[in-house]
């Protein structure tokens, strides 16, 4: 007799085909659905050059959609990955490890599967509460560890296919081939889904307005903040203070530079637009901002019609002090370089004394305590 060594046994009912197929396919989709959006914030926030001047504007609560897509399909992963764990782990301990090709392909896809979609999962939730205890930089590490995932996730279905297709409808047994398992199967995935429920309900509410009274367990309640908008970075982390925008003026540089006040830029003419904060940890809200559309100073300046324009920020230290939008951006009537917000000046913590407001656009790209603007061909 072969060596084998002393393995747990495992006397479940519902560690089978069906149930983990069911399971399975719930997981899938929030994982694509979570991949999908999260590719799309990426390019959003740090588009490919030939890219730039492509990105839409509009609609403007694209952005606030896919976030909120992507943190509420997350989490909810979180329950049916754990679940889908608890069906299939028995396998996991079968002997010999590695019985063929096709085996071994399957484990190792599992093994990758399992490790990238716990870390990837775990990672973004501490993301949402913006706790980053790990010396890497989490966006980037994030978005190659979701390619890590799919690939896997992708690797295993092609794999298992021919016994996801013999599971994936459930079969009316006869009488004499019962499925003993059905009624706890159906138990077991009404409170699966009861759990995907209720963790979405309790935290949608960050981004879906009319679920903003059960937003319990979100890391954000968007109407908390100055001027009711919450705030992620203040003026105090960023190095803003007083003294610094004490003489501020704003910056234009292009073929006809030119500078202006806080005064001079407050007599300029306004527009108004309600538009949402959207941040990559899933949470929004929407604003009355006033300010001047982007396109007016940059047509003073005599910007091209198709120019980038880059945004500096008073802000000292951090990722984003300075951003760039496409011509598609800086040419949209919306987008503004704001100066109050639901009715009164921008506090510090909000950007005081001028900020962009943007429509469809990453929270981390609508730049606060703006001092230039610079034209690029």
């Amino acid at each position: 007799m072969g060596f084998r060594p002393p393995l747990p046994v495992f006397r479940g009912r519902l560690h089978d085909a069906r149930t983990a197929t069911v399971i399975g396919r719930a997981l899938g989709a929030a994982m694509l659905t979570c991949f999908v959006t999260g590719v799309v914030s990426h390019y959003l926030q740090q588009p490919p050059s030939w890219a730039v001047n492509m990105l839409p504007s509009r609609p403007v609560w694209g952005y606030r959609l896919t976030q909120g897509l992507h943190v509420a399909s997350g989490i909810a992963a979180v329950p049916l990955l754990l679940a889908k764990l608890w069906t299939v782990y028995p396998r996991l301990f079968g002997w010999p490890p590695v019985r063929s090709v096709l085996h071994a392909l399957e484990r190792l896809s599992i093994a990758v599967l399992v490790a990238s979609a716990l870390l990837e999962l775990f990672t973004g939730l501490l993301d949402t509460v913006q706790w980053y205890p790990w010396p890497f930089p989490f966006r980037q590490v994030h978005f190659a560890l979701a390619w890590v995932a799919v690939g896997s996730l992708l690797l295993h279905i092609a794999v298992k296919a021919p016994v996801i297709a013999a599971s994936w409808r459930r079969v009316r047994p006869d009488a004499e081939s019962a499925d003993v398992d059905g009624p706890d199967r159906r138990s077991f995935v009404a409170a699966v889904g009861a759990a995907v429920g209720a963790v979405t309900l309790t935290t949608v509410g960050q981004a879906f307005g009319p679920l903003k009274d059960l937003d319990l367990l979100g890391a954000r309640q968007p109407d908390h903040g100055p001027q009711g908008l919450p705030v992620n970075r203040t003026a105090a982390a960023a190095g803003v203070t007083a003294d610094l925008v004490s003489d501020w003026r704003l910056r234009v540089v292009g073929p006809r530079p030119y500078e202006l006040t806080l005064a001079e830029l407050r007599s300029l003419a306004q527009r108004s637009a309600v538009l949402p904060i959207a941040c990559v940890e899933g949470w929004s809200r929407n604003g009355h901002w006033t300010g001047v559309p982007i396109r007016d100073l940059i047509d003073r300046a005599g910007a091209p019609p198709h120019a980038r324009v880059r945004v500096v920020s008073l802000e000292r230290g951090g990722n984003y002090g300075v951003s760039e939008m496409g011509a598609s951006y800086a040419r949209d009537p919306l987008t503004l370089l704001a100066l109050s917000l639901n009715g009164r000046p921008l506090s510090f913590d909000h950007g005081f004394p001028a900020r962009i407001i943007a429509p469809n656009r990453p929270g981390v790209l609508q730049t606060k305590w703006v001092t230039r603007l610079e034209m690029l061909s």
